[in-house]
């Protein structure tokens, strides 16, 4: 369907697509309604493969979709590639950059996967099953969010590794300078060989900049506490929607009100 699509709605999930407890129901509704129009629904998200198939499941999806913030892009009707696209690094390379990183910084930055479960049911709200799918990682390195103090120092030690650091609400992401969510989408638009594509783009946190500014139609989604000031700090100059309501409810709103003005209004 992506091959034939002129519009595709490409969201992050975590804070966008649902709350953090995880509640999608409010979106389901309009993605049916996507669904009943051939317009494609894809994931784009730090989540790993293994989890979002979970969610596709429960969405009834089945368009491509992005996941490790970018790093790979996933799919059955990516046929051409084996149902896969590596934009990424190895997660033992990523591992030893962070730590080499560490070592140069004198500051210990924790891997997603290093810490409890406990801690990481403290910090992600995920259980059991779902913690061992949050951890069946392989092209992207989450770790602990570090002071904002030793961000300066951490992006001129990624300058030499070649990798990037995006920070999200509740946990960074260490990424090859190959990949990230806009290159992704970029690279899914070359697959399908549609140059005629406008994009939504839905996110939350800064992670999603490159998402959002590779796309035509851009919405902020807020938490419920209100947006991420600094995701709005760097869309200064753009122009961009922001949610009047938070999580699903936003993005619910938002792309219905959309889909009425680009499509539903003019059949």
């Amino acid at each position: 369907m992506i091959e034939n699509s002129s519009l595709w709605v490409v969201s992050d999930v975590d804070g966008t697509l649902m709350d953090h407890s995880y509640d999608l129901t409010p979106a389901k509704e309009t993605i049916k309604l996507l669904q009943e129009l051939s317009i494609p629904v894809i994931l784009c998200t730090s989540k790993t493969a293994a989890e979002v198939k979970v969610i596709r499941k429960q969405l009834n999806l089945t368009d491509p979709f992005i996941v490790e913030n970018g790093a790979a892009i996933h799919g059955e009707s990516l046929k051409n590639v084996n149902g896969e696209i590596i934009l990424g690094e190895k997660y033992v390379k990523l591992e030893k950059i962070l730590s080499s990183i560490s070592n140069e910084i004198n500051y210990d930055l924790v891997p997603l996967n290093n810490i409890s479960d406990k801690e990481a049911t403290d910090l992600t709200g995920l259980k059991g099953n779902s913690l061992k799918l949050m951890r069946d990682r392989h092209w992207s390195m989450p770790f602990l969010n570090p002071p904002e103090g030793k961000e300066e120092e951490i992006n001129i030690c990624c300058k030499r590794f070649n990798v990037e650091i995006f920070r999200g609400n509740r946990m960074s992401h260490m990424l090859s300078i190959n990949s990230n969510k806009g290159k992704a989408i970029n690279a899914l638009k070359k697959y399908s060989n549609n140059s005629n594509i406008k994009i939504i783009g839905l996110g939350d946190s800064p992670n999603d900049l490159p998402l959002l500014l590779n796309s035509d139609y851009k919405i902020v989604i807020p938490s419920p506490g209100g947006p991420n000031l600094k995701l709005l700090e760097k869309l200064n100059g753009y122009r961009f929607t922001l949610a009047s309501e938070p999580n699903g409810y936003g993005w619910k709103s938002e792309i219905n009100k959309l889909i009425n003005k680009l499509i539903l209004s003019k059949q």
